[in-house]
């Protein structure tokens, strides 16, 4: 999915990477002090240690870390120019790595943006090499020492053929860093390495299930510069990388690199050429190297397709047999342009950060009815439509963050995708009952574990739901959404308003009966402190049977009398504790209609509907942080603690309503202000 909003990939080289270094030195700076000092780099961020190696394993007692010039009398960065036969796999089950750097060496200009240029071992070397990758909507640069894992001076993970070349071998080492060790690229996906080298969009195609016209997409693909992978699936793990009769592998990544036409004995044969990662195993099928069928092409044709029967690990095949042997085709494109047409866009892609927190808003698929609507909700409008045609044309990816990194910790990929309703119009947050009666309008095709789903689809214009979700709920994750064409609608925020209390002449029975406690109380000041407020409101709800309560805190009655004391006198006087009287009767009535087990706590996705009932409707980064704040190990809150979430909000809320009026006065005021005061109300801790 492409992440470089409004610029295309040719221009990428603009813009600024982000130093990932933990110091914040760029390259720059950090070859200058080197230089200066007279000494080679060694990375602290990413030590030439057993731990950047593995993390589940023990170390091989045998690994030297070596630095090119210890390997090799004249080491050199690139020899003639990056090539896709530079690529030679190691020790790590990366394959699916090698395939999209392959992949990469066919675009020199791509390819100059992961690898920036002026790094050699000349006169400038210091020990340090860098390289850019886009990840998480923005290109991040990470710098690594020349040290290389290696056993009785060999190197033992991605290497080149070329004893002397380097550039392969630490990129992998950069990549590695990225993704928190080498042990953590074991397994992946050809498109995932494809975006993080271009910030491309993502499609896969299923070969035999995939239309007639499959070469005529894959070929206008190479064409415009995509880079593709495909690869054979397995039925179970111990067809992993098993060796078919065919010379083919299964559950291994391939990088395909080119597709081509030949005339052979007067019909015209469509052809394409695949790399093995592994630089060795090769098809040995019909156009394999030194099969009959080139006896019978001409000469200038075979010299086009460079065909030299090098045992290298490429091959040409028959584009029948492709579809018959392989499973499955990555492309990564450079815009979201269709393929299977030649309609042109102007696309804009926006990018939105979100989280699926346990007890919050991790509701899981729509299997799961009553959680499934507390998942981040995300509202577009389609408003262009393709060029003669009654509808819009719209890419939605939702992509996890992190996991790799995470794989140290236990967590790998949650299994997640998406769904697309028609959103109605006068609500921000959809609730429970609109998913039981609302179809989706459109759907990731599965739920599977991988780091990203995308797909494209064509909409009417208007108004939409994007609501992505994880299969299971309670599943932690953080993501991205992604999405062209769109335009992203805030969930706005507003308070409940009490009604004025009668005066004294006019008050009921309750607010009779209320006044005399609170006279009884407060005594000759006639306004109660924070613990004699405490002793009333205990007093008062303790005697409310269906409620779960073990009193307030007095934490809880310092918010309720910052909430309501305006005259700013640390205490509450009658009329001020009226007024809180009417918010917390239907605070109380909120709790018990929406505590639909009985149990006396409210649950925490219970918790939201409480809220939107209240008139507080919420973005989800604060409905996260109140679930993280007030809710116990079984995603349960009490009603001391509703209670003191909703005062909170209140006091948050009027401080937002103060910087609004004092805009409208045109007095600037201090947004940090009120962040902090956001921030006060919903620390996690206390």
């Amino acid at each position: 999915m492409p992440l470089q909003s409004n610029v295309s990939a040719s221009s990428s080289g603009s813009i600024e990477a982000e130093s990932t270094q933990s110091d914040g030195k760029t390259f720059q700076q950090l070859r200058n002090e080197c230089l200066q000092k007279g000494v080679l780099f060694e990375d602290p961020d990413f030590p030439a240690k057993g731990s950047s190696l593995f993390f589940s394993e023990s170390v091989p007692v045998n690994i030297e870390w070596k630095r090119p010039k210890e390997l090799c009398s004249d080491p050199k960065f690139i020899v003639g120019g990056a090539d896709r036969t530079d690529i030679c796999q190691g020790q790590l089950g990366d394959c699916w790595l090698l395939a999209a750097i392959a992949s990469l060496t066919l675009r020199p200009e791509l390819m100059a943006r992961v690898i920036p240029r002026d790094q050699e071992f000349d006169s400038r070397y210091a020990g340090i090499f860098h390289f850019q990758f886009w990840q998480h909507n923005k290109w991040l640069d990470v710098v690594v020492d020349d040290r290389l894992p290696s056993v009785r001076n060999k190197l033992i993970m991605l290497h080149s053929v070329s004893n002397n070349e380097f550039w392969s071998a630490l990129m992998e080492k950069a990549y590695a860093k990225l993704n928190g060790s080498y042990e953590a690229l074991k397994g992946g996906s050809t498109m995932e390495a494809m975006e993080d080298f271009t910030g491309g969009v993502g499609e896969t195609y299923e070969t035999k299930s995939a239309s007639e016209n499959l070469f005529t997409i894959m070929k206008k693909a190479l064409d415009r510069g995509s880079l593709m992978g495909c690869s054979i699936d397995i039925t179970s793990s111990a067809e992993s990388e098993a060796k078919t009769t065919t010379g083919l592998v299964k559950g291994h990544a391939y990088s395909i690199t080119g597709l081509d036409m030949v005339n052979f004995r007067g019909q015209n044969i469509q052809l394409i050429r695949i790399r093995n990662p592994w630089g060795e195993v090769e098809w040995n099928g019909p156009w394999s190297d030194n099969s009959r069928e080139w006896n019978y092409i001409d000469k200038a044709d075979k010299a086009r397709l460079q065909q030299n029967s090098l045992d290298d690990g490429e091959f040409w095949m028959e584009f029948g047999d492709f579809r018959k042997n392989y499973d499955k085709v990555e492309i990564c494109n450079l815009t979201p342009d269709a393929l299977t047409d030649d309609t042109k866009h102007q696309w804009e892609v926006n990018a939105f950060e979100g989280n699926w927190i346990r007890g919050s808003t991790a509701g899981g698929c729509r299997n799961f009815i009553d959680t499934f609507w507390t998942n981040p909700q995300f509202k577009l409008e389609l408003q262009h439509t393709d060029d003669n045609h009654d509808l819009c044309s719209v890419v939605i990816a939702v992509m996890q963050k992190n996991r790799r990194k995470l794989r140290k910790e236990g967590l790998d990929l949650e299994t997640i995708g998406f769904a697309v309703y028609e959103a109605p119009d006068d609500e921000d947050q959809v609730g429970k009952d609109f998913f039981r009666y609302h179809p989706s309008k459109a759907r990731s095709r599965t739920y599977i574990n991988m780091r990203e789903v995308s797909e494209r689809f064509t909409l009417p214009p208007g108004k939409y739901l994007l609501v992505p979700t994880t299969f299971q709920p309670h599943q932690e994750a953080d993501f991205l959404v992604l999405f062209t064409s769109g335009l992203f609608l805030l969930t706005l925020c507003c308070f409940f308003q009490p009604p004025i209390p009668n005066p004294p002449q006019a008050e009921t029975n309750e607010e009779k009966g209320l006044r005399k406690l609170f006279e009884q109380l407060a005594g000759d000041d006639q306004a109660i402190s924070v613990r004699e407020l405490q002793q009333l409101l205990n007093g008062v709800l303790s005697r409310r049977k269906e409620i779960k309560f073990d009193g307030l805190s007095l934490s809880t009655c310092h918010s309720i009398i910052n909430l309501m004391d305006v005259d700013n006198t640390g205490m509450l006087e009658f009329q001020e504790f009226k007024v809180f009287w009417e918010k917390m009767k239907k605070w109380i009535m909120l709790f018990l209609a929406f505590d639909t087990d009985r149990s006396g706590k409210m649950s925490s996705y219970e918790l939201r509907s409480a809220l939107n009932a209240a008139g507080m409707r919420l973005n989800n980064q604060l409905l996260q942080l109140i679930g993280l704040r007030f809710a116990d190990e079984d995603y349960e809150i009490d009603f001391d603690d509703y209670l003191t979430c909703i005062v909170r909000l209140e006091n948050m809320f009027r401080a937002f309503q103060a910087l609004d009026k004092f805009k409208r006065g045109r007095v600037k005021m201090n947004i940090m202000q009120v962040k902090s005061h956001s921030h006060h109300c919903f620390t996690v801790s206390e």
